[in-house]
């Protein structure tokens, strides 16, 4: 396991190995807006059934995904309507996760069975950056073991996992607070399923 502290002057040199590390199936850990997330390229099985057992997470617990642009969102997406694209364009980048339909050849690691995948374009952050320089998706699941506090340090990462992961960036200490809204977007009106820094009453079309 790899800790890379990252700053203004290395953070060029770090995106792209960080996405050398996920294009090789790594697992890394890096900081978000809020918590820390792992992250492993989406498309890699092998991958993604490694991050499911070091996190001991419950199989039909799907895992959520970030992308640095809407282009992406195709990719795992098998439709995007009218109101997922306004909710976009007001939100994204930022604390708003969306639930499309998901495109057939999606892993089940991501839709653990639901056909729907959940994607965001993370806020200001070195997330929002890794997802705009890998120009894929990548999981963004928080870096915890299942059931125990997001981790908002890298001391807590590497007391959860240890060795078992590839590559920290330590960006030092993350904000906290309240984790992302997430919003079904499948039908023809929206569904709130958490109610996190975007309130409510403010994703009323």
């Amino acid at each position: 396991m790899l800790r890379i502290k990252v700053n203004e002057l290395n953070i060029e040199q770090v995106l792209h190995y960080t996405v050398d590390i996920l294009k090789n199936g790594g697992i890394v850990v890096y900081p978000t807006e809020t918590f820390y997330g792992l992250g492993v390229k989406f498309d890699m099985e092998d991958s993604l059934k490694k991050l499911y057992d070091i996190k001991q997470r419950p199989e039909e617990k799907a895992m959520p995904l970030i992308i640095g642009n809407k282009g992406l969102l195709t990719v795992v997406a098998a439709s995007i309507n009218d109101t997922a694209l306004s909710l976009i364009d007001r939100f994204w980048p930022g604390p708003l996760t969306l639930i499309f339909l998901a495109n057939e050849n999606l892993s089940e690691y991501i839709t653990a069975g639901t056909h729907k995948v959940a994607v965001r374009i993370p806020g200001e952050s070195f997330a929002l950056y890794l997802a705009i320089t890998a120009s894929f998706p990548i999981t963004a699941t928080s870096a915890n073991l299942s059931g125990t506090s997001p981790a908002q340090d890298a001391e807590t990462v590497i007391r959860y996992f240890g060795d078992k992961i590839d590559l920290i960036i330590d960006g030092g200490h993350t904000s906290g607070g309240l984790p992302s809204t997430i919003v079904d977007v499948t039908g023809d009106k929206i569904k709130i399923l958490r109610e996190g820094v975007i309130k409510k009453e403010l994703l009323t079309l």
